[in-house]
């Protein structure tokens, strides 16, 4: 790791105070540990993650943008929703309602399934 030749203990300890989240923290703590002669396997161990995990870590810091950004992931946009907000919003209210409430037949879709209904089933009548 040549790059992290370059870059001081003291500039890790300092981009702490302006980072927010877990893994951002903890990117740069491993960072100043492997710094300071903790190996990769023993930094690993202490993460609770595979080897090539603290790797990619250290790796992060291999660019010219500030240490800030290095070690914050992407935004991650997902997939486009298929739902308006309204949308989602009536889907959620209806699938916590009784079947027989929002017009399910449920001794017809249970004999449609091959169910079948014994006494103590809800809604059985």
């Amino acid at each position: 790791m040549d790059h992290l030749d370059k870059i001081s203990v003291e500039e890790l300890q300092a981009s702490l105070d302006n980072v927010e989240g877990k893994k951002p923290t903890q990117r740069l703590l491993a960072a100043i540990a492997y710094k300071n002669g903790v190996t990769q396997t023993e930094l690993a161990e202490w993460y609770d993650v595979e080897r090539r995990t603290i790797y990619g870590w250290l790796k992060r810091l291999d660019t010219d943008e500030s240490l800030e950004h290095a070690v914050v992931d992407d935004k991650r946009t997902g997939r486009k929703r298929k739902l308006s907000e309204t949308q989602q919003e009536e889907f959620e209210e209806t699938v916590h309602e009784p079947p027989e409430n929002v017009g399910i037949d449920v001794p017809a879709v249970a004999e449609r399934g091959g169910i079948e209904l014994s006494e103590t089933t809800p809604d059985s009548r």
